[in-house]
């Protein structure tokens, strides 16, 4: 007979392989996890099918961590089974309104987009995570269950707000009654961070992760962390922590590409390589005069200055491939978004706040 679980888990990848299913099997208490495939993808059945094995699924942490070589193997058995939309939706829905506390989701960059199968009254392959969201909260609510847990760490600003806006959008088009919508707004909706490099997969499942992981939660009243992790915590706000990730990591890679396209790189460079060469020393020199005192002029630095001594330990990841060149798609988007947004963001502040190394940068752009 299985046993029961606290957790659904929207979402396969091997992302969520490597961070939450990690953390929960590591975790304190003992939870189990039901992986529900939102995709109805037939080709990743024999993942789908290998990620509740009771042996577990491997996971490889490797890289640096402290100064030291960290190589790794845990099995993970936190997932105690797997189900999909497309042909378990009875099942799934049992389990919802049942077993379950809390609910998680990772559906990729284009989940929470609205479809137009969302219209529909009954819950249909095509549509949305937050349509079937929305049906499968609603069952829950017909059969009396309590509100719930829901944690997307889906990579949108403010997810767990986004997510509730979306279900909210549906219920209002489905022109659900008072007291379900008062239900739903009684769920705890979690605005969630997260952050690990997952380079490769393990076939059929499993995954290779550097050492470095964070699952950082917003604060808000009523709200229990799911289990007590190193790398998962309790944030009053998210805003600093997304600060140092978008501003330090994330521009430090966009910076790094915009060196190595300017100097007409070999398109099969990878970072730890690049970080030892003259594109390494032009990104530090960019961090130590530009990117640090701009952090200053926010009263982040100290922050600013330990967040870069550990994301130059895991450029640095000697196990970790990250080509360059992978980095540099979509290279105008992302200098918007991290260069662009850093500087406006620092001249609110201080107008005068000179950068001319990322004035460049955004104006080549």
């Amino acid at each position: 007979m299985e046993r029961p679980t606290s957790i659904v888990q929207f979402g396969t990848s091997r992302f969520l392989q490597a961070h939450a299913d990690l953390f929960i099997h590591e975790g304190d208490p003992e939870l189990g996890i039901s992986v529900v495939q939102s995709s109805g993808d037939a080709a990743r059945a024999r993942r789908l099918g290998a990620m509740a094995d009771p042996a577990g699924y491997p996971v490889r942490i490797r890289g640096r961590k402290d100064g030291r070589i960290v190589d790794e193997e845990t099995r993970v058995k936190s997932v105690r089974r797997t189900l999909s939309t497309a042909d378990d939706w009875a099942r799934i829905q049992a389990i919802v309104t049942d077993e379950a506390r809390l609910i998680l989701s990772n559906t990729g960059d284009a989940g929470f987009d609205a479809r137009p199968a969302d219209a529909l009254l009954h819950p249909d392959q095509g549509q949305s995570y937050p349509a079937k969201l929305f049906h499968l909260l609603a069952g829950r609510h017909a059969a009396g269950g309590a509100p719930l847990t829901l944690c997307p760490m889906e990579l949108v600003p403010d997810n767990g707000s986004v997510l509730r806006a979306c279900v909210m959008g549906v219920a209002e088009a489905q022109a659900a009654p008072a007291d379900l919508v008062a239900w739903l707004d009684r769920c705890i909706w979690v605005n969630s961070l997260v952050d690990r490099i997952v380079s490769e997969p393990i076939e059929p499942v499993g995954a290779v992760a550097e050492p470095y992981a964070l699952w950082a939660i917003e604060a808000q009243p009523g709200l229990e962390l799911p289990i007590a992790h190193p790398a998962v915590r309790i944030v009053p706000s998210l805003e600093r922590i997304e600060r140092l990730k978008l501003h330090i990591l994330n521009l430090g890679h966009t910076a790094m590409a915009a060196f190595w396209r300017r100097d007409g790189g070999d398109p099969d460079a990878i970072v730890r390589d690049l970080m030892e060469g003259p594109v390494g020393r032009a990104l530090m020199d960019l961090m130590r005069t530009e990117v640090l005192p701009g952090f200053a002029r926010r009263a982040m630095e100290p922050d600013a200055r330990s967040y870069l001594d550990e994301t130059v330990e895991r450029f640095a990841n000697p196990f970790l491939d990250h080509r360059i060149a992978d980095i540099a798609q979509n290279h105008p988007q992302k200098v918007e978004r991290r260069i662009g947004a850093f500087l406006d963001w620092v001249r609110e502040a201080d107008p005068a706040f000179a950068a001319p190394v990322l004035d460049k940068l955004r104006a080549e752009a």
